[in-house]
């Protein structure tokens, strides 16, 4: 949020407001709602994941929309984009905790609320703004998308996990369909390459 200090409209909050501001958002405090927007209640649980994370999801969860179940193919294919991410986000001289705390206090632990300015712009200085805002499956099981704000380096890897996620998840889709039209083992398409499980397909698919 840019606030321009030289216009006409701008008034300076006064300091005891803003430090009240500040220690409202701080431990152990109710969340508050300003308009449409209702920060959360901060609980214990929440002040241990930041210290004492006990997961993937509570370790790295200041980068954003991250997995929080640690299996499955699509877990596999995120994994490498995370920590290349919190390579570049986290400052080599700062521990992971604080970011953590900023997140928490100063993001609210979401991508789109502010729970206090401070805190979030803060945050977004040491990380330079890198997290992933969002990744699910679109038309199929395997079309993965993934969303981030980053550098190109960072579009580049995502554009290569989305691109081998998908080429995956064709072949097994194709290799389980050839199977069940010709009754051949699915071993037998193993060694295929994908545009000939393509071609293979498109010959022998039922004509409607």
């Amino acid at each position: 949020m840019v606030i321009n200090k030289k216009s006409i409209f701008y008034k300076p909050i006064p300091f005891k407001e803003r430090l009240v501001d500040f220690f409202k958002s701080l431990l152990f405090w109710k969340g508050r709602k300003k308009g449409m927007i209702h920060t959360m209640d901060i609980k214990w649980k929440d002040i241990r994941a930041v210290f004492f994370p006990k997961n993937f999801y509570e370790k790295f969860q200041y980068l954003g929309v991250v997995p929080w179940k640690e299996e499955g193919d699509m877990f596999e294919a995120i994994e490498p984009l995370v920590i290349f991410i919190d390579y570049k986000a986290k400052p080599s001289w700062c521990p992971r905790w604080v970011l953590r705390f900023l997140h928490l206090f100063g993001n609210d632990n979401s991508i789109v609320r502010v729970r206090n300015w401070t805190l979030h712009n803060l945050s977004r200085r040491l990380t330079k703004g890198y997290l992933i805002t969002d990744y699910k499956t679109k038309w199929t099981w395997y079309d993965l998308r993934i969303h981030v704000h980053g550098s190109e380096q960072m579009f580049n890897l995502v554009r290569a996990i989305e691109q081998r996620y998908y080429d995956q998840g064709r072949r097994t889709d194709l290799i389980e369909k050839l199977s069940k039209l010709t009754n051949k083992p699915e071993k037998d398409y193993n060694f295929w390459m994908l545009s000939e499980l393509e071609r293979e397909w498109e010959t022998l698919q039922p004509k409607y």
